[in-house]
């Protein structure tokens, strides 16, 4: 098996990608700033899932990663809000598909974070 079949870094890179491009749109002041870091926020999410599955020999050091996963995905969830808020990102439905994917991809880490929790036991 490969972490490339696992529906929490497909939903991670199906983000990652869907952020990047729209990042393209905001205003030229947001380029350096806010875009730049909800860029890195989204693509840090895939890749601690990939880091830690790479040491899921060692639960606790998978499960640290997928934490940091999680809060990448806070992060980026913070960033996405702030730009609608601050009207940077003024398409609403952009908006809203972004944010209804980052609510399920956390639902899911959360979900396989347990999971893993569990099998440790």
């Amino acid at each position: 098996m490969s972490y490339r079949n696992q529906e929490i870094w497909k939903l991670a890179k199906e983000q990652s990608n869907k952020i990047h491009k729209m990042t393209f749109s905001l205003p030229k002041f947001e380029q350096f700033e806010t875009a730049s870091q909800i860029r890195r926020s989204s693509k840090s999410v895939r890749s601690n899932i990939v880091e830690g599955y790479g040491r899921r020999r060692y639960t606790q050091e998978y499960i640290r990663f997928l934490i940091f996963a999680l809060a990448s995905n806070d992060e980026t969830q913070d960033y996405l809000d702030s730009l609608f808020e601050t009207e940077s990102l003024n398409n609403e439905a952009s908006y809203k598909g972004l944010i209804e994917l980052n609510d399920k991809l956390g639902r899911k880490l959360n979900l396989f974070i347990q999971s893993v929790e569990r099998s440790q036991k």
